[in-house]
């Protein structure tokens, strides 16, 4: 990655800077991330409408301060399963001029139905946390503090509307990584949709193995098998949504495997251990510079005036 676009001298037109109060925020889907996402927000003192299919899911955010409603405007964040996103907002009120996001696992679908209809108005966002229970009850107002979240800023993405979902996302405690739509998910296969894969595997492995095997499984096969615990439903329309990505990710931790053990152990030891620092950069709020940023590996962290400040690894 060049210096230049991370640095901000010359990294092309900078579009201006929203000027109008924060808009209000909708969250659609009350369920761990949702609710969690509203919860975060109502706890920073910002108002925040919402709804749900579910009554349980209603009442538990309203009780958490949360208005429920069928009307929305300002930015609507679509917190809902992956095979109903394209229909979540029927039935419902949306301001013509509402920016809608979603937190999806995938995002190229979404940005192929809900983007052909929204246009510039859809921002693709995606954070990176959770856990493996899902629901109303599992709400934690805490959960995106530290967490990285995904923005997409595509070529037809307008700014203001990209900064507006960053801004919500800063606002939680989530540090932001500028990426398209393809560069999230060819990411997210290998660092979450292949480990879902091979959890599941090595729970039905062990349980092959016997009684005995899963009577003495400890830490290791815990923290390797944890995510199998997740909603079956929702890990497969994960990966078969993000086929083509997960497909080439199993493949290279095929090859892996296939390498001498020696080998493979000390590799993936290299990889866990490494600790490369931190270089903070100010990077302008232009496209080329903001997807330059993630694409090194760093993250937004803060908006100030035309810029934002964020960091980028470092290996010293």
């Amino acid at each position: 990655m060049a210096d230049t676009p991370i640095r901000g001298s010359a990294a092309g037109p900078r579009f201006p800077v929203p000027t109008i109060p924060a808009p209000s925020v909708g969250v659609i889907g009350l369920g761990q991330l949702g609710g969690s996402l509203a919860a975060a927000l109502v706890a920073g003192g910002r108002p925040v409408s919402g709804w749900d299919v579910d009554p349980a899911a209603r009442d538990a955010a309203a009780a958490r301060g949360v208005h429920i409603t069928r009307e929305f405007a300002g930015l609507v964040v679509l917190a809902v399963p992956l095979p109903v996103t394209s229909t979540a907002l029927e039935g419902l009120s949306v301001d013509t001029d509402a920016t809608v996001t979603d937190i999806g696992s995938v995002k190229r679908p979404v940005l192929e139905t809900l983007g052909a209809r929204l246009g510039s108005r859809f921002v693709g966002g995606h954070p990176m946390c959770g856990t493996e229970r899902s629901g109303h009850t599992a709400v934690d107002p805490a959960l995106f503090t530290g967490a990285r979240w995904a923005v997409c800023f595509e070529p037809d993405t307008e700014p203001a509307r990209w900064l507006r979902v960053a801004e919500v996302a800063l606002a939680v405690g989530a540090e932001v990584v500028p990426v398209t739509a393809s560069e999230h998910d060819d990411a997210v296969a290998a660092i979450s949709h292949v480990p879902h894969l091979i959890a599941a595997a090595l729970a039905a492995a062990a349980a092959e193995s016997g009684p005995l095997a899963l009577a003495l499984a400890a830490g290791s096969f815990a923290s390797g098998t944890r995510v199998a615990a997740s909603d079956p439903a929702f890990v497969t329309a994960m990966v078969e949504g993000n086929a083509l990505p997960a497909a080439a990710a199993l493949a290279r931790v095929q090859t892996q495997l296939a390498r001498p053990w020696p080998e493979l152990v000390a590799a993936g030891h290299e990889v866990v251990t490494r600790t490369p620092g931190r270089r903070p950069v100010r990077v302008p709020l232009e496209r080329a510079a903001l997807l330059a940023l993630g694409r090194a590996g760093g993250a937004v962290t803060r908006r100030l005036a035309a810029f934002v400040e964020g960091w980028v690894p470092d290996a010293g």
